[in-house]
Order: structure tokens, then C-alpha cells, then sequence
């Protein structure tokens, strides 16, 4: 017998109207969507050009006991500790990795829901599981996507891994699922269609928050440990090299990786103080915004905006100083006109924009 959550969905999408069309937001199912891109974007950019990369120049490997062994982390676990990072935000919204062959039994699915969406995704990897379900007084929408192989890296590491359920993985295989939890509204019997929506300024957060995640664990378990140990450095001018890109570059990369999925999100740096010319404010907007932040970082400067008919939502984050390597970058980079940044310094911004239905 299915569960509620899962009947609570099919009565959803068998509703001739919904808060997605009534009410200003953005539809659960879309943020999901837009959370979704900027994980994959992120373990995109790590898998192509920071692993399968370095493994070209025959600079270094990835590996599973990365720590001990002086190598990188695997693509699956960059992802997780992205996860465990945004997750501890406590923003609201979480995410991580789980699998029907799972190497970690922790990676299992924890609901026949979750059970039934992974087997699903396997079937038909071109749209995610979703449903919603009630839980501590609340409704939640979760959505499971498809985890694909996206390298050899991926699927040679679970095929050869002697923990491995299943051993005959492919590039483009799908070898589990990430599914993305959303908190709604407060639970009540009439408010379920009209909770499926979102307020902008929440979705902005939240892909904020993976964005963060990932350049922390990039910066931190990634450059500065490698640098720390005299392995490999960071360089501006890496793709010819044996070298690793500079963790504001890795966010960029990001951004170029999410443009080619038209998924109407799109992010960029920002600074009062840029090291490259395209990155100043380009409007009023973008340079009050900066100043805001600089002065109070606590919240992001928003504003609500249209082009033609179409309707925006814009944030702009404060790009923190959160390693050495950031600060050294720009304090000695001979082009910034700043040099005297410090630790938790705001360097500039991060503008996240997307699109309201």
C-alpha cells in the first residue's frame, strides 16, 4: 500500500488549479528544479575540471581515503560534504546522495517513498520523483533526481569498489538518486495546494547556500589542503597547467556550467574592487547592493524586476573572505586595486537572479 505522501501527490497533480498559478512565487516543483541545477553544476565543474583535469596532466588522482592518501575527493564525495555543509546552514532546505546500490549502507533509501522515487528515476532519468508528505506539523515537497555517471571516474570507482552491490555501471549510467527536501507551510488538511509555492527571497537562499558549500569544501578540503602539503597550488592561468583553479574561478566555471541548461537561474561576482573589469557593478542596482553588503552582511540586497513582460527576482550576497587563499589571490594580484583584505573581509558579491513564473 502506498504511503499518504505519495497519494497526497497524485491529488495534487490532479488539481485543475494550484497556488503555481494563483498565487505570486515560485512552484516547488521549479525551486527543486533550480536547486537542482546548481548541485549538478558544481559536481560538473569539480568532475571535468578539477579531477578528470589534473588526471590528464597526470598530476594527481581522486580517491576514497583522499585524506590519508594526499589525493582528491571523489566527485560523490565532494557532493556529500557540500551537502552536510548547506545542510547545517540551517536554511531549511537539504539535500544529499542515496542509492538502491548503495557502497555506504547510510546512502540506502530511508522511506518506501524514497525506495519507490529512486526505482523510478532508473526508469525514466529525464524528470525527477516527487511528492509531498506531512511531517512535524508541516508539509514537505521532496523531488529525487537521478545521480548520473557523468565520468569513467564515477563508474569505475563503484564497479572496482569492494563494498559495491552492483559492479556493471557505465558513463551515463544512473547510479542513484539526490533527492532535495523543501519545507512548505504548516500542515493543514486545506492548505496543501496553496503552500506549493515559495517566496523568491527563500529560493534565492537556498542557492546560495549549495553555491557556498561548494567553494567551501573547494577552498578549504581541496587548495588549501593541497597547497598546505606542498602538493599543488592554485593559479589564474590553470587550464595549461598542473595546477588547480582559484576558487573564485571554480565559482564561475559554476555559473558558465548552469547557463548551458536554460534553466532561467543565473549567477556572477560582483566587486566594488575587481581584479577583471567585467565583474564591476553594471547598474545602479548591482552598485547599491555591493555597498549594502559591505556595510551589512548579514542579509542579501534584493530587488524585484522586470525585462519586457517577463518577471526577475535579484539577490546579491556578500562574497566573504572565508580562506588565506582568497585574500593572498588579491591582495598580490597586480591588478586590484585593493591590497589590504583580511580574513572575513567582504571582497564583493555574489548577484544570484532567476526568473518568476
Amino acid at each position: 500500500m502506498r504511503s499518504f505522501a505519495f497519494c497526497s501527490v497524485l491529488l495534487f497533480l490532479l488539481l485543475p488549479t494550484s497556488a503555481q498559478s494563483q498565487n505570486k512565487g515560485i512552484p516547488a516543483a521549479l525551486a527543486a528544479d533550480l536547486i537542482h541545477s546548481v548541485i549538478e553544476a558544481g559536481r560538473t565543474t569539480y568532475s571535468k575540471k578539477v579531477v578528470e583535469h589534473l588526471a590528464r596532466q597526470d598530476a594527481i588522482a581522486a580517491s576514497e581515503n583522499w585524506e590519508h592518501e594526499n589525493t582528491l575527493p571523489l566527485p560523490a564525495q565532494f557532493l556529500s560534504m557540500s551537502s552536510k555543509i548547506s545542510n547545517s546552514h540551517r536554511v531549511g532546505m537539504k539535500y544529499r546522495l542515496m542509492s538502491l546500490w548503495p557502497i555506504n549502507k547510510h546512502n540506502s533509501p530511508r522511506s518506501q517513498n524514497e525506495k519507490l522515487g529512486l526505482e523510478e528515476v532508473v526508469k525514466n532519468p529525464k524528470k525527477p520523483f516527487t511528492w509531498i508528505v506531512p511531517r512535524d506539523g508541516r508539509w514537505y515537497f521532496e523531488a529525487i533526481y537521478p545521480d548520473i555517471a557523468i565520468s569513467k571516474t564515477c563508474s569505475n570507482c563503484h564497479n572496482n569498489h569492494p563494498n559495491s552491490p552492483k559492479t556493471d555501471f557505465e558513463k551515463g549510467s544512473v547510479m542513484g538518486g539526490i533527492i532535495i527536501d523543501l519545507p512548505l507551510g504548516r500542515r493543514t488538511e486545506k492548505n496543501v495546494d496553496e503552500k506549493l509555492v515559495l517566496a523568491p527571497e527563500v529560493v534565492a537562499d537556498y542557492v546560495h547556500s549549495v553555491l557556498e558549500s561548494d567553494r567551501t569544501v573547494y577552498a578549504k578540503h581541496i587548495v588549501n589542503r593541497l597547497e598546505d602539503l606542498g602538493i599543488m597550488h592554485s593559479k589564474e592561468k590553470w587550464k595549461n597547467d598542473k595546477a588547480l583553479m582559484l576558487p573564485a574561478q571554480f565559482l564561475l566555471n559554476s555559473a558558465e556550467e548552469i547557463e548551458t541548461k536554460k534553466v532561467g537561474l543565473n549567477f556572477r561576482l560582483l566587486s566594488l574592487y575587481p581584479i577583471n573589469p567585467q565583474n564591476r557593478p553594471a547598474n545602479e542596482f548591482e552598485q547599491n547592493g555591493l555597498e549594502s553588503v559591505e556595510v551589512h552582511p548579514v542579509r542579501p540586497y534584493i530587488k524585484h524586476t522586470k525585462v519586457g513582460r517577463k518577471k526577475y527576482f535579484q539577490a546579491i550576497y556578500p562574497d566573504i573572505a572565508v580562506t588565506r587563499g582568497c585574500v593572498n589571490c588579491h591582495n598580490g594580484h597586480p591588478n586590484s586595486p585593493k591590497k589590504d583584505f583580511v580574513l572575513d573581509d567582504v571582497m564583493g558579491g555574489i548577484l544570484v537572479s532567476f526568473r518568476i513564473p
